[in-house]
């Protein structure tokens, strides 16, 4: 093979090699500017160019941004205000390999030709994909001195569209997190208005009684705090809470004196009063939640485990699991919480009652919960101390309070407390 025709071979095989592994870069998941001056390096490397660099181009900010530069001097503009008419130049022409001299019809080199010719640009290459300009690569003579010929002009532009892609692919990528963070952002708005808008509805239910004011709110945040003890994810814990807010929605349609009376109602009040959470499931069902048990847990947060609850009288496992939450959480409040017919109960009496009646009224496993999250609020081991703040400091400061939760807990049925009764 004549010397000459094994030179040229040699060649091409070194820019099919960098070409290869200029794909390899812009497929790789490096910094992207790194990303450009690995292929810039390549580029240069591959046809033994002495100077270069590459520019992004913004359409925002109407100007051409350097992003890597080799050799071309401390004195080469790092930005080049690009206008609508080159812009709309360059997509015509395509990506092409043009001397500076060749393209001295575009305004860009009319405007900067003197900065290229100082510089010893000699080629530019406008990166054009899917017809939208991307940048562009300055390239300076070869270090051999020759003219390029028409195989390494087309290197160039074939290298040009690898390293558009990489700016296309950054410039999506951008794009796309850009509306990922609107979106989450608007989502996160939506999920605050949300919440504000069913602690509304929970005021709205308590201020129609008088002697419960504030219970489901507290409902709401007992619930939440048991499904955090759980390990809930935080939207189910998020769910959680607002089934509790929402349980006791039904008492909007009941007659105010019911609600109200300040003694232990009749039967045909009460039997008024009972249909509450069929109509609570009623008045959620058709609004469109982000939590769909919402509305089971406003009609079966009376059902009991052993099915002497109401509206259905369901037993365990037909219950949703929701709804054995705000039982708890409404029983809770219940005993803990001064009635116009009775004083709040003391822990101890809160604590056996709860006990006695896990199987039997509430499930075992959400009780302890509640007592779990209690003992390492007791114990200095939770530091946001929302118990002491629903219950108030005289309940959580009462003596022998850990005591009491660690024998509460030690006596539902296969619930232990060896982990909790020591501190590591």
């Amino acid at each position: 093979m004549p010397r000459g025709d094994a030179e040229t071979k040699s060649k091409i095989v070194h820019a099919f090699g960098a070409l290869a592994d200029l794909g390899a870069e812009v497929a790789n998941k490096n910094s992207f500017h790194d990303t450009i001056r690995t292929s810039l390096h390549l580029l240069l490397g591959s046809l033994g160019i002495m100077r270069g660099g590459v520019a992004r181009y913004s359409r925002y900010e109407g100007e051409l941004t350097m992003s890597a530069l080799r050799g071309l001097g401390d004195q080469f503009p790092l930005s080049f205000p690009v206008g609508r008419d080159d812009e709309h130049a360059m997509q015509r022409s395509g990506t092409v390999a043009a001397s500076v001299s060749e393209a001295s019809d575009l305004p860009f080199v009319r405007h900067f030709g003197w900065v290229l010719e100082s510089s010893r640009v000699e080629i530019i290459v406008p990166m054009i994909v899917q017809e939208e300009l991307l940048g562009m690569i300055f390239l300076g003579e070869k270090a051999t001195g020759e003219p390029y010929t028409s195989h390494e002009r087309a290197i160039m532009c074939a290298m040009a569209r690898h390293v558009g892609v990489a700016i296309l692919q950054r410039n999506l990528l951008t794009e796309l997190e850009r509306k990922a963070d609107e979106n989450r952002k608007l989502y996160n708005e939506m999920r605050a208005t949300y919440k504000d808008t069913v602690k509304a509805f929970a005021a709205a239910i308590d201020s129609k009684d008088k002697y419960t004011e504030g219970h489901s709110v507290r409902v709401g945040k007992y619930t939440e705090l048991i499904a955090r003890e759980l390990a809930w994810s935080d939207e189910q814990i998020e769910g959680a809470a607002v089934a509790g807010y929402l349980h006791d929605v039904g008492k909007l349609t009941v007659d105010r004196r019911i609600i109200n009376a300040p003694y232990r109602i009749d039967a045909k009040s009460s039997s008024e009063l009972n249909k509450h959470p069929a109509v609570g499931y009623e008045i959620l069902l058709p609004i469109h939640h982000p939590y769909a048990d919402v509305p089971l847990a406003a009609k079966y947060h009376h059902e009991r485990l052993d099915g002497r609850g109401y509206p259905d009288g369901l037993h365990d496992r037909e219950i949703p699991y929701i709804a054995k939450m705000v039982n708890l959480a409404d029983s809770f409040d219940a005993m803990t919480t001064d009635r116009p017919y009775k004083r709040r109960r003391k822990p101890q009496e809160v604590f056996e009652d709860l006990r006695q009646n896990s199987g039997k009224q509430f499930a075992p496993e959400i009780t302890s919960a509640l007592f779990r999250g209690m003992l390492k609020e007791a114990r200095g081991e939770s530091s946001d101390k929302r118990f002491r703040r629903l219950l108030g400091r005289d309940y959580m400061d009462t003596e022998g309070l850990e005591s009491m939760l660690r024998s509460a807990l030690d006596g539902i049925s296969g619930v232990q407390t060896t982990a909790l009764t020591s501190r590591d």
